[in-house]
């Protein structure tokens, strides 16, 4: 297992936990006390903190596209796992432009798989994949998304200085 996959399931169990007493508790706690608890030498603790912040940070946003984009399923009737597991792909695809789209939606399958029922892992495809041809039909483009440049081919033919140019 990654080291970014095991913070996501900590990051997972952490927002069920927080998700299944309503939103209550200091999610912060929730995930320090699982870091230290499930991973004490982690050294991606950071990225499984940002991640947790940044859903929380953008819960009603990642929620209201979820109802969206998921409109037979209620919010309140995913389960608990798929509702957060959804949570982490739709803030991966919507928010963070440092993780790739195809890296958000299979992280986000291999957690429903490993976590959720028995269809969750389709369920969960189905709704992030429906987020990301939207992306894709509104014009966003990650910046993780976009083909590197070959280096090479960037060495081989440098664009001539601006004093050449006619």
């Amino acid at each position: 297992m990654s080291n970014r996959h095991l913070a996501r399931a900590i990051v997972l169990q952490s927002l069920y936990e927080w998700d299944f007493h309503d939103c209550a508790q200091d999610p912060d706690g929730i995930v320090d006390r699982n870091l230290e608890e499930f991973a004490p030498e982690f050294d991606e603790k950071d990225f499984a903190k940002h991640l947790a912040d940044g859903i929380r940070s953008k819960k009603e946003q990642i929620d209201a596209t979820i109802s969206t984009f998921a409109p037979d399923w209620p919010l309140p009737k995913i389960t608990l796992v798929d509702r957060n597991v959804l949570r982490i792909g739709t803030y991966e695809l919507i928010f963070d432009a440092n993780i790739p789209s195809k890296v958000a939606i299979n992280e986000a399958i291999e957690l429903a798989k490993t976590f959720g029922g028995e269809s969750s892992g389709k369920f969960v495809n189905g709704v992030l994949g429906a987020v990301y041809r939207n992306q894709i039909a509104q014009g966003v483009e990650k910046e993780a998304d976009k083909p590197k440049e070959d280096k090479k081919t960037a060495e081989k033919s440098p664009e001539a200085p601006e004093s050449e140019k006619a």
